[in-house]
């Protein structure tokens, strides 16, 4: 069997499985957030059950819409908070935590080998870790609430195995989109996307967390990365059950659905041009793309190397005047790393905003919104038609590094270009 069976095997109780197959699987954590809570919340009450299955596995993490910025979704956190306290199950508030995506590796609630469930389609960022990580529904939620349970079709898996180094600027997020601009959005529906091979086993967990947290974009039904001594290292003091990594591996006869071989040494820095993830570019074939807003954030890549990238191109320089440059850590904790590195310093003296840990304009939230006829270049995972504002607006996706190089020239850039 290949990691994903072996998880799924072992969550169902069962000595194999193969593609195809229809598991109950007992459920290890599931997660919500205040887009998706809500309606758990209120499907769970009409369950008719009292309690949670466990209130130790159940983790709500406020970050779409924070600090509320109306009366309704202040209504909304207060419903969540209630709940929480109400069933005894822990809620990372405004101030506390951050982007769910980020929160539940840091605060220890992956672990290689586990069965995560979250109410958030990207909740496959976990499968950084060795873990089996889906996206469900609010109502979905609600039964896992209850039962603890969860039933999945076994699927097929697509083994990517990635060779040779990047160079200098070019990242994982680009290896992400160049490979779903190779598959397509639809190319691995309800498929296990597994990555392999010396460029993935050698690459950061930050890295691994940004491929991952882009499965989904191709179909994915989940994205994965075998546990090694990075994901050991990085769950150290975290979660006591990191020990348990070293037997979660593919079979060396392991069976996938097919192999695609990607060398990425000539690999430069790529762009999804609007309004498809797929739509991908290398920067270079894109064009004179002129930008009012550059977007460093979201799941995907808020995290303190992505951050550390960004600065490294930006220090020293300014913004160029018309683009509101926007920089926002995923977490609270990447957001005091950043501080205690000078990060921050060096973003808002090139005059760019720093802003608290959220999810920001990725989902359409309070900040940063889009107004019609003006172009968005964003570290985020989609750009879809009014995804990011006005249905007018254009988003492009690039890497952090090329979001900070295009907010210094005022248009679409080659982070090469730029450096000084």
């Amino acid at each position: 069997m290949n990691i994903t069976e072996k998880i799924l095997a072992k969550a169902s109780g069962k000595s194999r499985v193969q593609p195809g197959d229809i598991v109950d699987a007992n459920v290890d954590v599931i997660m919500v957030h205040d887009l998706t809570g809500p309606l758990a919340i209120e499907a769970f009450k009409k369950i008719g059950v009292k309690k949670v299955w466990d209130n130790k596995k159940v983790v709500t993490i406020l970050d779409h819409q924070i600090p509320a910025e109306s009366v309704k979704m202040a209504e909304l956190h207060k419903m969540l908070r209630k709940f929480a306290k109400e069933q005894n199950i822990r809620l990372y508030d405004v101030g506390e935590g951050g982007i769910c995506h980020q929160v539940m590796p840091e605060k220890g609630y992956v672990s290689p080998g586990a069965l995560i469930v979250g109410a958030d389609s990207h909740t496959c960022t976990y499968g950084a870790f060795g873990a089996f990580a889906t996206g469900i529904g609010s109502t979905e939620a609600a039964a896992v609430f209850a039962t603890g349970k969860i039933w999945l079709k076994v699927p097929e898996t697509i083994r990517f195995n990635v060779e040779g180094q990047f160079q200098k600027y070019v990242t994982p997020k680009d290896l992400i989109l160049h490979i779903i601009g190779k598959v397509g959005v639809d190319g691995a529906i309800y498929k296990s996307a597994e990555f392999t091979g010396s460029t993935i086993r050698n690459m950061s967990i930050a890295g691994r967390m940004t491929v991952c947290n882009m499965a989904v974009e191709m179909g994915a039904k989940n994205g994965i990365v075998e546990p090694d001594d990075t994901t050991a290292s990085f769950l150290k003091g975290r979660t006591t059950k990191a020990a348990d990594y070293k037997w979660l591996k593919s079979d060396v006869d392991a069976k996938y659905e097919k192999t695609v071989d990607i060398d990425i040494e000539d690999l430069e820095p790529q762009v999804a041009c609007p309004s498809s993830v797929d739509n991908v570019k290398p920067i270079s074939k894109v064009g004179n793309v002129e930008v009012n807003q550059a977007f460093i954030g979201s799941c995907t890549n808020g995290r303190i190397e992505d951050l550390r990238i960004a600065a490294q191109i930006m220090k020293g320089k300014k913004v160029k005047q018309g683009v509101r440059a926007l920089v926002i850590p995923a977490s609270q904790e990447v957001y005091a790393q950043a501080l205690k590195e000078g990060l921050v310093e060096v973003f808002t003296e090139a005059g760019a905003l720093v802003c608290g840990a959220t999810c920001g304009p990725c989902l359409g939230g309070h900040i940063g919104l889009l107004a019609s006829g003006e172009v968005c270049i964003s570290t985020s995972n989609r750009n879809f038609i009014g995804r990011m504002g006005s249905p007018e607006a254009s988003v492009y996706l690039a890497s952090p590094a090329t979001v900070a190089a295009s907010a210094l020239t005022g248009k679409l850039t080659d982070p090469q270009e730029v450096e000084a």
